[in-house]
């Protein structure tokens, strides 16, 4: 049975207290997604006041939005409802650090910068470095699927996700992979978790694979007269016994906006081990650019925190654009040909690439995408908005085409998990 909005109001006040659920106008405009504003705004502290609140909005059919940051708020499609905003910073809790066994169990809203500094005295590390990592929640890490420079070495969150602990959309709260309590027979849920945006379940605590700090790190640039030489380097690299940790190509306007050498098309490349297996791979590395005839320069230790705020840096529209290392210079012509001056810069050992391009045009834009979505499918690649306004998105599907089969399987895994369809719904692929 419903019950009214005074009377609902007052029941979600009293899961968080009333000074943590919003329903005035400031309030509720800072959880506005795509120009729709939440009825309410509601920051839970603990796992079990999410699933008060879930349990809550199961019943009276409301539609749930979970919150980090917020730096994901242009991804996917503009939200079909809008009823309750979850903020989930207050979650910030490490439940449990084994060092020895090299793995952490955190809460959902946690920052990946303050997780960081925990693991600073134990020389450990989660390697997840997404544009803008520090400020960034884990939760919205894992359910945007974002990742940056690092994945060339420690692969993503997919890769480094133990277990998840998440709220069902009735409100039930569960586990799924490691410190399993109860599961979802047949599903591996927290790889299914990752990238799903919220769709599935809310996130609430994670159980992560660590890594140790390096003893020593080197990063070097690398410059080429076309971007076919730096495709080439790539593969000699991949071929070869050095290991880098990153290995990102940038194009011309992404060298300038880091204030560095402009070149058609260059390599950052980090060597991070120990110390003699570092200088070996270095000299290993400058044979390699002398077969290519590229030039090669060191970088500085803060170039990656400069790169890092370099894509993180607002304005534009953000592609995600998947492609594989034998078709790079393809797809950075390509890339140029439908946008004109796009910065281009990305995991160039995995195809893995992100542009920032003009977003003035949505029509024009559009056009381009799905053109630059025509050239890396001969790769099985795709071009995914990553960020983009609301015009953009309604214009064209932020995430492109899915193949049929693909499709109903998602549906039934997102009928499986929310069969009412009140997780964030609209956002997801085909408005899921």
């Amino acid at each position: 049975m419903t019950v009214t909005t005074r009377a609902l109001s007052g029941a979600l006040a009293a899961v968080v207290g009333a000074d943590r659920i919003h329903e005035d106008e400031a309030g509720l405009a800072t959880a506005a997604i795509d120009g729709v504003t939440p009825r309410w705004l509601a920051a839970p502290a603990t796992p079990e006041q999410v699933a008060q609140l879930l349990a809550l909005a199961h019943e009276e059919r409301l539609a749930v939005v979970p919150r980090g940051s917020g730096t994901a708020l242009e991804q996917g499609g503009p939200p079909r409802r809008l009823d309750l905003v979850l903020d989930l910073r207050r979650l910030q809790a490490v439940v449990e650090h084994n060092p020895d066994d090299l793995t952490i169990s955190v809460q959902a809203g946690m920052t990946a910068g303050t997780l960081a500094a925990r693991l600073a005295p134990h020389r450990q590390t989660l390697p997840l470095d997404p544009p803008g990592w520090s400020t960034r929640t884990l939760g919205g890490i894992a359910a945007t699927q974002a990742s940056g420079p690092l994945r060339m070495r420690y692969g993503t969150m997919r890769d480094l996700l133990l277990g998840v602990r998440f709220v069902q959309a009735d409100g039930v709260l569960t586990w799924g992979g490691a410190r399993v309590v109860k599961s979802v027979t047949g599903y591996d849920v927290p790889k299914l978790m990752v990238g799903a945006l919220g769709t599935l379940g809310v996130l609430v605590e994670l159980t992560l694979r660590l890594h140790p700090v390096a003893d020593v790190e080197s990063s070097s640039l690398v410059m080429f007269r076309s971007a076919a030489a730096a495709q080439e380097m790539v593969a000699l690299l991949l071929d070869s016994a050095v290991q880098p940790s990153r290995l990102e190509i940038l194009n011309d306007r992404t060298l300038t906006a880091c204030g560095l050498p402009v070149a058609a098309a260059a390599l950052a490349v980090s060597i991070a081990t120990v110390e003699p297996a570092v200088r070996a791979q270095e000299a290993a590395l400058t044979t390699l650019v002398a077969r290519v005839g590229g030039r090669l320069e060191p970088l500085g230790g803060s170039f990656w925190h400069l790169y890092d705020r370099t894509l993180a840096a607002a304005g534009g529209v953000t592609l995600r654009i998947g492609t594989v290392p034998s078709r790079l210079a393809v797809t950075l012509a390509e890339t140029r040909n439908a946008f004109g001056d796009a910065a281009v810069s990305g995991c160039a050992g995995l195809g893995a690439l992100r542009a920032r391009v003009d977003a003035s045009d949505a029509t024009a834009l559009a056009g381009g995408i799905e053109r630059l979505r025509g050239v890396v499918a001969d790769g099985d690649g795709g071009v995914v908005i990553e960020r983009g306004p609301r015009a953009l998105r309604t214009a064209i599907d932020p995430w492109g085409p899915v193949p049929a089969p693909a499709l109903t399987v998602m549906r039934a895994i997102k009928h499986a998990f929310d069969p009412t369809g009140v997780l964030n719904p609209g956002r997801f692929v085909d408005g899921l």
